[in-house]
C-alpha cells in the first residue's frame, strides 16, 4: 500500500554535490521515520542519515558534516543534501520508510518499505 522511490543520483566530481530525492506514496498512511542507507561495491549496506517527525536526525560518522537530510511532510519527502563528495561516497544509495497504515477510526499497523535505489558516482 506505500511505496518510496528514490530519485537524483547520478556522477559528480570530488568536491561537487548532488541531492537525492524519496518520495512516499500511496494511500492511508502516515510516515514516521524516513532514512538513507548506501551499498558501496564490495561492501555491505550501512546507514547513512535519518530522521522523524520531529524533525530530529542522525548520521553516519562518515558523512556528518557534509550531508544534510530534510524532509517536506506536504509531500511525503525526504531529501539528502550531499555536499563535498568523496570517491568514498560511490554506492547505491536506498530510502528506508516507516510509519503506520489505517486510520483513526480503525487504528494504524505498522509498516515499512525500501526503494530500489539510486546509483551515485563520485570521480576523482
Amino acid at each position: 500500500q506505500v511505496q518510496v522511490a528514490e530519485s537524483g543520483g547520478g556522477s559528480a566530481q570530488v568536491g561537487e554535490s548532488l541531492r537525492l530525492s524519496c518520495a512516499a506514496s500511496g494511500s492511508d498512511f502516515m510516515l514516521n521515520a524516513m532514512g538513507w542507507y548506501r551499498t558501496a561495491p564490495g561492501k555491505q549496506r550501512e546507514f547513512v542519515a535519518a530522521t522523524n517527525n520531529g524533525g530530529g536526525s542522525d548520521y553516519a560518522v562518515a558523512v556528518k558534516g557534509r550531508f544534510t537530510i530534510s524532509r517536506d511532510n506536504l509531500k511525503n519527502t525526504v531529501y539528502l543534501q550531499m555536499d563535498s563528495l568523496k570517491p568514498e561516497d560511490t554506492a547505491v544509495y536506498y530510502c528506508h520508510a516507516e510509519g503506520g497504515i489505517g486510520s483513526t477510526e480503525v487504528g494504524y499497523r505498522y509498516f515499512e518499505v525500501w526503494g530500489q535505489g539510486t546509483l551515485v558516482t563520485v570521480s576523482s
